[in-house]
């Protein structure tokens, strides 16, 4: 099945002391890297969105593209990736995850394969939904653009104006790698948890 990845690189973490989680490293490889080579295995694209497009020129076999919305947060980024995807279902993730393993990736496709009613496959992880771990169709955009328009920029409302099947964290436990994916990078405790050099 075609799918496009799209990477949320939005920039520097206040939680974080303004770094740049992308660049974050993991035994001294960067996390941006790690997940790139991940994706560019698994899809037919990677579109990395981000507001700093230089600092991603050095990166190979991925496209580079601005928020068409600027400062509309993550909704805004989905919207802008979704808009230059080639395919039509995308796996969106954050830049903040170290950790990527294909196992629980491609568990979610299979789940967006069999529902072709549903728009999106977003996991539960840790008693909470986990947007940006997720498989979206591209017809989400109209609804995307709809709510951008009226000021909102939040992946929560998109996913309660959509049809999601939501993936309870007891499905994803029986996937290999399932607790390694879904690990994400917001604070300087989670990063001296995890050995992630900030």
């Amino acid at each position: 099945m075609r799918a496009s990845a799209i990477i949320l690189a939005g920039g520097r973490s206040s939680r974080m002391g303004g770094t740049d989680k992308a660049f974050m490293r993991v035994g001294g490889r960067p996390v941006i890297d790690r997940s790139l080579t991940l994706l560019q295995e698994m899809f037919d694209e990677v579109i990395l969105v981000t507001n700093s497009p230089d600092k991603y020129a050095g990166f190979w076999g991925v496209r580079v593209v601005t928020d068409i919305v600027p400062h509309m947060g993550p909704l805004a980024g989905l919207f802008s990736g979704i808009l230059h995807a080639s395919s039509e279902q995308v796996f969106a993730v954050a830049c903040d995850m170290p950790f990527l393993r294909r196992e629980p990736i491609a568990f979610l496709q299979s789940v967006l394969a069999a529902a072709d009613s549903v728009d999106a496959v977003v996991p539960i992880w840790d008693a909470d939904v986990e947007p940006l771990h997720a498989f979206y169709r591209t017809r989400v955009a109209a609804v995307a653009e709809r709510l951008l328009r009226r000021g909102n920029n939040g992946l929560r409302e998109l996913l309660a104006a959509i049809k999601v099947r939501y993936v309870p964290e007891e499905s994803l436990l029986r996937v290999p790698g399932a607790e390694e994916t879904f690990r994400n990078v917001n604070t300087p405790a989670d990063a001296a948890r995890f050995a992630v050099e900030v």
